[in-house]
């Protein structure tokens, strides 16, 4: 029988000290990082004081260690040989995450938002179609989508939450496949804002950043 996966929340980065979480998540929006394969969770805490005032963050180390060094979401292969355990494990565990902040800490705020990149970001879509009401935005940069079925995309293509969509048209990780997947996914199953990037190639521009920023400041501070 395989581990569980888990969320080690010792190393989770908090944009606030943690003496000060049952107060700020009681007001404030969530937004959940995700990194990308190999990374750790200090790769995206530098975007958290360029995203709107008001947010407190909370950077997440994957479940899974490299060999080579890093950690990552799932095994190599989801973009080519998804099968709906590689993404539904580690999401799972973000759920339990959640959970626990909310035993320890109480209500996560008026919202909690999931932002990921490229592994993070496929998480961030594999999250919204296990829990579709759990989450009140998205940011999905760099990033891809299981192709299978679950059974709540219906529940999903329903509600319809706010989504950011940003990448780069050459980049050079995230297959053609996967582009014509989510191109065809992801409008049918969220209220997309879609931004394409020139030369960032699978990385994070600080244009986009700010874009994110503007999405955000509307999708969730304005609703």
């Amino acid at each position: 029988m395989n581990t569980p996966l888990t969320i080690q929340p010792e190393f989770t980065q908090w944009s606030v000290p943690r003496a000060a979480l049952g107060a700020e998540l009681a007001k404030s929006p969530l937004v959940v990082m995700m990194h990308g394969f190999g990374s750790n969770e200090k790769d995206l805490v530098a975007l958290g004081p360029l995203l709107p005032s008001g947010y407190v963050t909370a950077a997440l180390r994957a479940p899974i260690s490299m060999v080579q060094g890093g950690y990552a979401w799932q095994p190599l292969g989801g973009q080519e040989y998804p099968t709906p355990a590689m993404f539904s494990d580690p999401a799972e565990a973000v759920l339990e995450w959640l959970e626990t902040v909310e035993a320890e800490y109480g209500s996560t705020g008026t919202s909690t938002v999931l932002l990921g990149f490229s592994q993070g970001a496929a998480m961030v879509g594999h999250l919204f179609r296990i829990a579709p009401q759990r989450f009140s935005a998205g940011v999905f940069l760099s990033g891809f989508i299981g192709n299978f079925t679950v059974s709540t995309d219906v529940e999903l293509a329903k509600r319809r939450p706010p989504l950011f969509w940003g990448r780069d048209t050459s980049d050079p990780v995230i297959t053609s496949d996967s582009v014509a997947f989510a191109s065809e996914f992801l409008p049918a199953h969220f209220n997309l804002t879609e931004r394409t990037y020139r030369g960032i190639g699978h990385g994070i521009s600080r244009d986009e950043v700010e874009e994110v920023s503007a999405f955000l400041t509307d999708a969730v501070i304005a609703d």
